[in-house]
């Protein structure tokens, strides 16, 4: 699913609201979980899962063309841990 699908699917369940407040309550909240990750935090949605941030040390590694040393700088990148009820739905779907 895209943003605008994600878009599409509220203003279809909520037809009380335009598409306009659709796209901005979206908005909102993504970009509300994209500050609360880029604050250090943590977003936890019960049943769906927890975004969080790991952290890569930095290391060495090589241009595979040249095969020249370069280095790798530490950053944070952000994971995805399913939660329970999420994992089940998907399991039965095989």
């Amino acid at each position: 699913m895209t943003r605008s699908g994600l878009v599409e699917a509220l203003a279809h369940q909520f037809k009380q609201l335009t598409p306009a407040d659709t796209k901005a309550a979206t908005d909102t909240i993504i970009e509300a979980m994209m500050a609360a990750l880029a604050g250090g935090g943590r977003v936890e949605i019960r049943g769906f899962g927890t975004f969080s941030l790991s952290y890569r040390q930095a290391k060495l590694g090589r241009n595979p063309s040249t095969g020249a040393e370069v280095q790798i700088p530490a950053k944070a990148v952000p994971h995805f841990k399913m939660g329970k009820e999420l994992g089940e739905r998907v399991d039965t779907q095989q």
